[in-house]
């Protein structure tokens, strides 16, 4: 048997925040007040240092949704409205987490994000039927590709090696069991090779029956499930459903394949591959350099409103 090393992820959105003295940049709603892919990148390439500091090699960075609605709670975790703007953004954060090679010892692996519509609900779609989070994007396909679609063109070609499916909805149809948009649009038709990993617990949302889930998912084009706690009856049911035939199992070698490609891009697979931090980083977690980055990506994001026109209120 193959012994293969396992990917350790973090949700280092603006900085490595879980750790302490680490730096924390302005979220993407500041950052893309900027307008700066350069300083965008640099900030990126910063975050990954510190990542791989604590011996990480994943973020699930950079979230490229397009909020289209104020009242949404997660609006900040966008670059902008504007879809040119959010892919600008997201391919220059790619760029700087995964560098140009990925085995680089200062790269992370990127995982754009959600994947798609997920700032495009209706509001009262929610959950619990009032708001907008993991609720309902009800637009037409040609809205859809034009604004949320539009920035994981550029994502993919900077590179980005796995990609994040959204807990909401497009038409009905919830994103983590939607063959279409998972393996037609962004596997085949936008040539995606890297692999997609479903958000915590996204899966479970798709209908009432778990193993339904599983199975609608894995069959939709999703490559790695987030299963914090529920893993040993996961990993039996999607047992049963390959040898029930439900699953084919060139749905899973293609899975297997796409992140077994990536760990092998990453040196994850090389006989002198250690999962050991290199402690050297230490000294750069929090650096005066780091933070003065931190300070100008600050800088950049003030926004100056003139009130003409009665504009403010």
């Amino acid at each position: 048997r193959l012994q293969i090393p396992l990917l350790y992820g973090v949700d280092a959105v603006h900085g490595h925040s879980n750790v302490i003295g680490a730096v924390i940049f302005p979220h993407n709603v500041g950052l893309g007040c900027t307008r700066n892919p350069e300083l965008v990148q640099e900030i990126a390439r910063i975050t990954a240092i510190e990542v791989r500091a604590t011996g990480i090699q994943w973020t699930f960075a950079p979230c490229i949704t397009v909020p289209r609605d104020v009242r949404w709670g997660r609006t900040y975790e966008g670059f902008s409205d504007d879809p040119q703007l959010v892919g600008l953004l997201g391919a220059a954060a790619v760029r700087g987490l995964q560098g140009k090679d990925l085995k680089h010892p200062l790269a992370v692996l990127s995982c754009s994000k959600h994947y798609l519509g997920d700032g495009g609900t209706t509001f009262g779609t929610a959950r619990d039927g009032q708001g907008l989070d993991q609720g309902d994007t009800r637009v037409s396909e040609d809205e859809l590709r034009r604004v949320h679609l539009a920035p994981y063109i550029p994502a993919i070609r900077a590179g980005t090696a796995s990609i994040m499916p959204s807990y909401s909805s497009w038409n009905g149809v919830k994103m983590s069991g939607n063959k279409y948009l998972l393996t037609d649009v962004l596997k085949k038709e936008l040539g995606f090779t890297g692999f997609l990993i479903s958000d915590y617990n996204a899966i479970d949302q798709i209908t009432e029956d778990y193993k339904t889930c599983i199975k609608m998912s894995i069959n939709a084009g999703m490559d790695m499930v987030m299963v914090p706690s529920n893993y040993r009856n996961f990993i039996q049911l999607l047992k049963e459903l390959v040898e029930e035939g439900e699953v084919p199992m060139s749905r899973i070698d293609d899975a297997v394949t796409r992140i077994l490609r990536v760990k092998a891009a990453m040196g994850l697979l090389d006989d002198d591959w250690s999962p050991t931090a290199d402690r050297k980083l230490h000294e750069l977690v929090g650096c005066e350099k780091h933070r003065q980055v931190g300070r100008q990506a600050v800088r950049e994001s003030l926004v100056l409103l003139k009130n003409e026109n009665q504009l403010l209120p």
